[in-house]
């Protein structure tokens, strides 16, 4: 029996948790590749992931589903499959438990519906969202391909968080988002409440941080831009945006319950996002620095350079309360 068939034979057989259980899924889909180069990438970036779940995380290895360009048809990210693992991990949820959903590959927008590129026949966000609808739980969905933007609108909805790699339907190039994102639940940098684990939104901020940094070095502004919704109304916000969204993200995480552990607070999360501004700020005045004369550019860098500093305090302060 195949890894994908005794994960959803493990799931459907799960019986009823005790009240105080939180049972946790996950699904992994890497879909149409298009070339050995992104087969590489996209079978690194899911392998790893799958390993942080199961590891660090820990997840069952029975509740962590793969689907991708496997010549296996069970385990093939085809759209039959995915509507299968879901129905599956449906068929097992209570209100309290928790679905996380990664989508790696390439994404497409024909004017009118956003697709996400599955071996064989794609699956609109439309239809991501009629699977999806009779959940039961919590579900967050990180869709990390360029053709992402749209399912921001069509994903959002209560108790869930939708993030997408791109802001735009006119971002049409390849991400690196997902490494970034992979990469947070494995690097203790990334828990910036120091509260021991690490929050969907720090692994957000901290992949955010991630792909403006690869583009930096390289002296090119951003090619795309990440947004989070998780307050239900189908607009995403950036990393650095205070007030629309961040509240609920900040309070999930992918790993059990740690006694002790206190989730980020609202003005804890408000502090962090304007530090996170700033942070973008002080890259983009870098990348701009040879076209602005010196004293603007001495300007502008002690501007932000204090702010940051009195922020960074009060982060300190905020989260030693």
């Amino acid at each position: 029996m195949s890894r994908v068939l005794a994960c959803l034979a493990a799931v459907m057989l799960i019986g009823p948790p005790s009240a105080s259980a939180q049972q946790r899924f996950a699904l992994i889909v890497s879909g149409a590749t298009g070339g050995d180069e992104y087969a590489a990438q996209y079978a690194m970036w899911t392998d790893s992931l799958s390993r942080i779940l199961t590891g660090r995380l820990g997840f069952d290895d029975s509740h962590v589903i793969v689907l991708s360009e496997s010549e296996t048809p069970a385990e093939a990210a085809t759209a039959q499959n995915v509507r299968k693992a879901i129905a599956s991990v449906g068929g097992a949820m209570r209100r309290d438990d928790l679905l996380f959903v990664l989508l790696i590959g390439h994404g497409t927008f024909d004017g009118v519906d956003a697709k996400f590129n599955l071996v064989g026949p794609d699956l609109e966000s439309s239809e991501w969202a009629a699977a999806l609808a009779p959940l039961p739980g919590r579900v967050i969905v990180v869709n990390s391909t360029a053709g992402s933007f749209p399912f921001i609108e069509r994903l959002s909805g209560p108790r869930r968080t939708v993030i997408t790699a791109t802001d735009s339907v006119a971002q049409r190039f390849d991400t690196v988002f997902p490494e970034y994102f992979v990469k947070a639940f494995d690097d203790d940098t990334a828990d910036l409440d120091k509260n021991g684990r690490i929050s969907i939104w720090e692994a957000f901020t901290f992949a955010v941080s991630g792909v403006r940094r690869h583009y930096q070095q390289r002296g090119q502004l951003s090619t795309e831009r990440a947004l989070l919704d998780d307050n239900g109304d189908g607009v995403g916000s950036s990393a650095a945006e205070q007030g629309a969204d961040g509240a609920q993200a900040s309070r999930t995480y992918l790993d059990p319950d740690v006694p002790g552990a206190a989730p980020t607070d609202d003005e804890l999360l408000k502090l962090l996002q304007r530090k996170t501004f700033l942070e973008g700020e002080l890259e983009e005045l870098k990348i701009r620095k040879a076209f602005l004369p010196v004293e603007e550019y001495a300007k502008e860098f002690e501007r932000i350079i204090i702010e940051y500093a009195r922020v960074a305090t009060d982060v300190r302060r905020r989260a030693k309360s």
